[in-house]
């Protein structure tokens, strides 16, 4: 025996060791990925449906949107919530609280809504109008005046108001659909009120447009189709018109005051001492006329009970809640927005009448 030990060839078969035999390569089309080829298939995948969730939400999103103004005009059924839940919480007869809060510039939607319902509605014997806010356009307060005084006059049911922080200008204009009934204006302590008036805003960027070189360059039928253009100055001809248009509108506001109010009907003249666009506060309205009583809604609500005929603990208290829509459930609070609006910005190059006080400006809009 060879003490190098035994050769390939005297060793058994069993234990003979076979050389490893080539390997050819696999087709590159039967070939797997190399890894970094692997890495950019992933990186790509993941890209893909990123891009594709973002699609998804940007789909779901603009139907919010475009669905948000036709899903609240067309929900005219709104949700009834108590008013406490420790008081006016049982009995088949209600006091409804109808909310007319923000600026007043739309004729439809919430404050339209809890008006048809509280009509619809054989148990609900007296409104609670709840009043807060500046005021708004002539035509919008104007509509719900007349909406609410219908509630009073043909569906029978009494009209107690509540005046919050503010009920100026197209806020006080809705508060008189409470009728000539003693004691249906309450103003809370600190509640600002009264403005009675009417202004058209304009502005006269003229020194602007000359200062950047910008000419108004219109194409009309007529000069007075562009009277209260920003691009100019008003002339002696447009202002006289507007301010026709403002006298008749403030007119109006004085006449349904009277209507209203009997303490003016005797002498127009303590009427038009107070109808100088003047905000008072509650004592100076009460003690003027303005208003009946200072108290908050609580007082409001047992007036209301009265004049219902009904009994305070046989009687609900109930206010109405917007049922919530697609885009508010997509996007909570930005769903609704608030303050500056980009189409009330448009507005301004159309002249339009307000009754609003003019320490808030036009641009501020809760009211849906």
């Amino acid at each position: 025996m060879d003490p190098n030990g035994p050769s390939n060839q005297e060793m058994p078969i069993h234990a003979q060791v076979a050389p490893p035999a080539a390997v050819e390569p696999l087709p590159d089309h039967l070939a797997g990925p190399t890894r970094s080829g692997g890495t950019g298939r992933a990186v790509m995948i993941v890209v893909m449906l990123g891009l594709m969730i973002v699609l998804a939400l940007s789909i779901l999103l603009n139907m919010a949107l475009l669905g948000t103004q036709s899903v609240s005009a067309s929900s005219t059924e709104l949700q009834e919530e108590l008013f406490s839940p420790d008081k006016y919480t049982s009995g088949d007869d209600k006091i409804a609280i109808i909310s007319v809060e923000g600026t007043i510039l739309s004729t439809s939607g919430y404050v339209k809504n809890q008006i048809d319902q509280a009509a619809r509605d054989g148990s609900v014997k007296a409104i609670v109008l709840r009043v807060d806010s500046p005021g708004g356009s002539v035509s919008a307060s104007d509509y719900y005046y007349h909406h609410l005084s219908k509630l009073r006059t043909e569906s029978k049911k009494p009209i107690v108001v509540s005046m919050g922080s503010m009920a100026a200008s197209g806020g006080y204009y809705i508060a008189m659909a409470a009728g000539t009934t003693e004691d249906v204006l309450f103003a809370e302590p600190t509640c600002f009120t009264g403005s009675i008036g009417v202004m058209i805003p304009h502005y006269n960027a003229a020194g602007l447009f000359e200062k950047f070189g910008i000419e108004e360059d219109a194409v009309v039928s007529h000069r007075l189709k562009n009277m209260g253009s920003l691009g100019r100055r008003m002339t002696d001809e447009e202002r006289a018109i507007f301010q026709e248009l403002v006298d008749e509108g403030f007119g109006r506001f004085k006449e349904i005051i009277r209507d209203n109010r009997t303490e003016f009907q005797e002498d127009e003249a303590i009427l038009d001492e107070l109808a100088t666009g003047q905000i008072f506060t509650a004592g100076q309205a009460e003690e003027s006329g303005l208003i009946d009583k200072i108290g908050f809604i609580e007082d409001a609500i047992e007036r209301a009970i009265q004049l219902a005929g009904t009994k305070a603990d046989e009687t609900m208290v109930v206010r109405y809640k917007r049922l919530p829509s697609l885009a508010s459930l997509l996007m909570g609070a930005q769903a609704q927005p608030r303050g500056f609006d980009l189409q009330q910005l448009l507005d301004l190059s159309a002249p339009r009448a307000y009754y609003m006080t003019s320490t808030i400006p036009a641009l501020v809009r809760n009211q849906p």
